[in-house]
């Protein structure tokens, strides 16, 4: 007995060592990224230079290039990255299912419905588009679980449901862009496609505020959200309040991922690539899925905006990128759920 309950405790530590080792070179690699994304560009940064605007230090012309320009830009992109991340996992943990990412159900096209339609048909610009966006996403998220909640909850339905709306939204942005001018295309198309081109701190405080309050809050019962993958008659067996805990976990991952849309725009596939690469990385980790997926999500976009920028032969949003990358991810991990017998 002696034997067996060390060898458990030594397994235990050696997931928790595995773990932390893991979150430390995601986050290290973040760190990496946020200062790249600061020193690259037409004109290059040095390291201490970008350390010294940062303190506060008035450097002839870094002070605006870094200070009021990529700043923003790199904050931007982080924390959409971990906020799209942290709800991907969250909705693709309460759902048991990989494919049940906000992507996929409709909440991304929510906001972006909402934002094409403030864009062409009310003129709306700045601030009042991301208000809307984040009205829309709110709504859709609304919409998709009320109506799967008739006859009690059903993951399978609530995805289901989800990817209908995401037609029916995807038609509406359709129809709207269709009789719009010429620069309302523009303005909608360059919203619809994710982009960190228009940076400021107006997008990024509420931002940084919401991910500030609501991720802690969400962690501090994340044993309670991962016993939901156990079932819900297991979960109500180990005490935890199933109905009360999801709905909470998803008005969660629905805010962060809200904020963020209405900061950057939907970028594609973040949230639905993000728990997937996590899981893989903390195969032998064990532990809660959040934070990784939210660290994997920030590497995912400020990767994504830098090759967008300086890797290829034009500019391109990050988006852009993103998608190029998460339609064949899509594909696999189809591939994958298929041969392992997996169903939605």
């Amino acid at each position: 007995m002696t034997t067996t309950i060390q060898s458990v405790l030594a397994g235990r530590r050696s997931r928790g060592r595995r773990r932390i080792t893991i979150l430390a070179v995601l986050a290290a690699l973040c760190v990496v990224l946020f200062f790249v994304s600061l020193m690259v560009g037409l004109k290059f940064y040095p390291l201490d230079t970008v350390i010294r605007v940062m303190f506060g230090e008035n450097v002839r012309g870094a002070t605006f290039t870094v200070g009021e320009l990529r700043l923003p830009r790199a904050c931007l992109a982080a924390l959409s990255g971990f906020a799209f991340g942290f709800a991907g996992v969250t909705f693709q943990t309460l759902l048991r299912n990989p494919l049940a990412s906000p992507d996929i159900i409709g909440i991304s096209w929510g906001a972006s419905a909402a934002a094409v339609v403030g864009i062409v048909v009310f003129g709306l610009t700045g601030t009042s588009v991301s208000m809307v966006a984040l009205i829309g996403a709110v709504a859709a998220a609304a919409a998709v679980y009320g109506l799967s909640m008739n006859g009690g909850f059903a993951a399978t339905r609530l995805i289901l449901i989800g990817i209908g709306l995401a037609s029916m939204l995807t038609s509406i942005v359709s129809y709207t862009l269709a009789r719009a001018s010429e620069w309302d295309i523009a303005v909608a198309l360059r919203w619809l496609t994710g982009s960190l081109g228009e940076p400021s701190w107006d997008r990024v405080v509420p931002l940084a505020v919401i991910v500030a309050v609501v991720t802690p809050l969400m962690l501090y019962r994340s044993r309670d959200m991962n016993s939901l993958a156990l079932g819900d008659d297991t979960s109500a067996g180990l005490g935890v309040h199933v109905e009360r805990t999801r709905l909470l976990y998803i008005l969660g991952a629905v805010i962060l991922l809200a904020f963020a849309t209405a900061g950057a725009g939907p970028i594609s596939f973040v949230a639905f690539m993000s728990g997937p690469i996590a899981g893989r990385l903390m195969t032998r980790a064990g532990g809660s899925m959040l934070v990784p997926s939210g660290l994997v999500g920030a590497i995912l976009v400020m990767s994504a905006d830098l090759i967008g920028q300086f890797a290829l032969p034009h500019r391109y949003p990050v988006g852009v990128v993103t998608g190029v990358l998460g339609a064949p991810f899509l594909i696999y991990l189809l591939i994958r759920v298929n041969r392992s017998g997996g169903t939605l």
